[in-house]
C-alpha cells in the first residue's frame, strides 16, 4: 500500500466543497482524516463554541463513517501533534485549510518547518473564504481598509469556483489511536445550560444545508427590506454553520447569486470576507484598536454595569432582549448586536474588548475575525468604522425595528403586557429607570471622545 496522506480538518467540518479534502483524495493515496483540538493559543474556544463543536464533530464523524472512513481525534498543540501523526502514519503529505487566525498561521509555519526535513509536503488550501487573503488588493497592491471598495474589488474578480461534491468513499486506512469525543467534555453538565442551544440549532453539514434551503425558499425573497427586523426569521441564520465550515461560502454564494434580491445578502457575505481580510493583514485586530489614537481612550471600569449588560438587566428593553436571546440561544440578531454593542461602548463607556470577550464566550458563531472587526466598527476604532460620535439611541432603534415590541416581549417576558406605546420606554409607565440615563450617557461618551488623548479613568 502506498504511503497515506493526512487531511487535517480545522474550521471546515464538512465533506462537500472541501478543497483540501478533494486534493487529498485526488492523490489516490489512502487518506487519514484528523481533527486536532488545540487550546494552547490566546483565543481558545468559548463555551458556546465548545458545545457546537461537539455536535458538529459528531455529525462529521457520522458522515465519514457512512463512507467507510474514520475520524482521528487528538487534543493538544497542533504544532506538535500533526508532525507526530505524520510519523505514526508514515504519511507523505498533509492537506489542510488555510486560516486567517494569527495563531493558526504560526502553527502552520511550525508544522511546515517540522515536516520539511522529512520531505513531507504541507499543503494549505482555501476552505473558509471566497477569496485568498492576498487575492483582493487595492490598485497600489496593498490591503483594503474600507469595505465598499473592497466589496467592489471582490465582485470585479472572476467568480469563485463552483462547489465540488463530497467524496463517495473514504476508506478507513489506519489503526491510529483516537481520543473519544466525550472525553473532551465539551458540553456543559453542571449545570447544563445548553437547552436553549439544543432547541435552536441543528449543527453539522446536513443542518447547514437544510438551513440554506429554508432561507432560500423564504426569507431570502424579502431579505433586503426585512433583515433588520429581529422578530421572526428574516435572516439566513447561517453564521454558526459558516463559523465551523459546515457549509462553504462558495456553496452559499453560488446558491444565492443571481436570485432576485440577492445583492444585499451577497454584500453580507463580503463583509465576512472583509473581516478576514483585515485579520490577515492586521493580526493585532482582536487586541488593539486599528486607529492608533484610540489607545488613549479613557474607558470606565464598572464591573456591576458590565454584569448587568451581560445578563440583560440594563432596563433598556431592546438591549435586554438581545442579551437574553444571546444567553438562551447562543446567537443574536445582527441589528441588535450593533445596538447592544453601541450601548456598552458608548452609553456605558466600557472597553469594546470586554464586550468582544463576552461574545466570544457566548456566541455559537464566535469567529475571531468577525467578532473583532465588528466590535471595532461599533467602537469607531477599526477599519471603515462608524464614527464614535454616531451613537445609537436604543429607544429609537427599538421603535424603528421592533415597533410592536414582539421581539422584546419574547425575550423580556416581564414586559409582555406592557402597552405598545411604552414597550421601549417602560420607565415612562412607572417602571424602574434604565441603568444609565441615555442622554447623560451619550454626553459622557462624547466628552470622553473629545478628550481621547488624555489619560486617567473616567468617573
Amino acid at each position: 500500500m502506498s504511503a497515506p496522506v493526512i487531511l487535517w480538518f480545522r474550521d471546515d467540518l464538512r465533506l462537500t466543497d472541501h478543497a483540501a479534502l478533494h486534493a487529498a483524495v485526488a492523490t489516490k493515496q489512502p487518506v487519514v482524516l484528523a481533527f486536532i483540538l488545540d487550546e494552547t493559543g490566546p483565543h481558545s474556544p468559548g463555551a458556546a463554541v465548545r458545545w457546537w463543536l461537539h455536535q458538529s464533530l459528531t455529525s462529521l464523524t457520522r458522515d465519514i463513517e457512512r463512507r467507510g472512513g474514520r475520524l482521528i481525534l487528538r487534543r493538544g498543540a497542533a504544532a506538535e501533534l500533526i508532525p507526530s501523526l505524520v510519523a505514526e502514519a508514515g504519511a507523505s503529505a498533509v492537506f489542510t485549510g488555510g486560516m486567517t487566525d494569527p495563531f493558526a498561521r504560526e502553527t502552520d509555519r511550525a508544522v511546515a518547518a517540522a515536516l520539511k526535513p522529512r520531505g513531507v509536503a504541507f499543503h494549505r488550501m482555501r476552505t473558509a473564504t471566497l477569496f485568498g487573503p492576498n487575492q483582493v488588493q487595492t490598485k497600489a497592491g496593498g490591503p483594503f481598509g474600507v469595505y465598499t471598495p473592497f466589496s467592489r474589488a471582490c465582485l470585479a474578480l472572476p467568480p469563485p469556483r463552483e462547489p465540488v461534491p463530497a467524496p463517495t468513499t473514504l476508506a478507513d486506512c489506519s489503526a491510529l489511536a483516537s481520543d473519544s469525543l466525550d472525553s473532551w467534555s465539551l458540553c456543559p453538565t453542571a449545570p447544563d445550560w445548553a437547552g436553549g442551544l439544543r432547541d435552536s440549532w441543528s449543527p453539522g453539514e446536513h443542518g447547514a444545508l437544510e438551513r440554506l434551503a429554508r432561507f432560500l425558499s423564504g426569507p431570502a425573497e424579502h431579505y433586503a427590506e426585512r433583515r433588520d427586523i429581529p422578530a421572526g426569521e428574516n435572516t439566513s441564520l447561517l453564521s454558526p454553520h459558516l463559523r465551523f465550515g459546515e457549509i462553504s461560502t462558495n456553496q452559499i454564494f453560488h446558491a444565492a447569486v443571481g436570485r432576485p434580491d440577492s445583492r444585499k445578502f451577497i454584500q453580507e457575505l463580503l463583509w465576512r470576507e472583509f473581516s478576514h481580510h483585515l485579520l490577515w493583514h492586521h493580526p493585532e485586530l482582536p487586541d488593539a484598536p486599528l486607529r492608533a489614537d484610540f489607545t488613549g481612550m479613557r474607558w470606565r471600569e464598572d464591573p456591576e454595569a458590565l454584569r448587568a449588560w451581560q445578563r440583560g438587566r440594563t432596563g433598556v428593553p431592546i438591549v435586554d432582549a438581545g442579551m437574553r436571546q444571546l444567553w438562551h440561544t447562543g446567537w443574536m440578531h445582527n441589528r441588535v448586536r450593533m445596538i447592544v454593542a453601541s450601548f456598552l461602548v458608548k452609553h456605558l463607556l466600557i472597553d469594546w474588548r470586554q464586550g468582544q470577550a463576552w461574545f466570544w464566550d457566548t456566541l455559537v458563531d464566535a469567529d475571531l475575525a468577525n467578532n473583532a472587526a465588528s466590535w471595532q466598527w461599533v467602537a469607531g476604532c477599526g477599519a471603515d468604522a462608524a464614527p464614535f460620535f454616531r451613537i445609537f439611541n436604543p429607544v429609537l432603534q427599538g421603535q424603528k425595528f421592533d415597533p410592536e415590541g414582539k421581539y422584546v416581549r419574547r425575550y423580556v417576558p416581564e414586559l409582555a403586557r406592557m402597552p405598545t406605546v411604552h414597550i421601549h420606554t417602560p420607565w415612562q409607565a412607572g417602571g424602574p429607570p434604565p441603568l444609565v440615563d441615555l442622554a447623560m450617557g451619550r454626553e459622557r461618551a462624547l466628552a470622553a471622545f473629545a478628550g481621547m488623548r488624555q489619560t486617567g479613568p473616567v468617573p
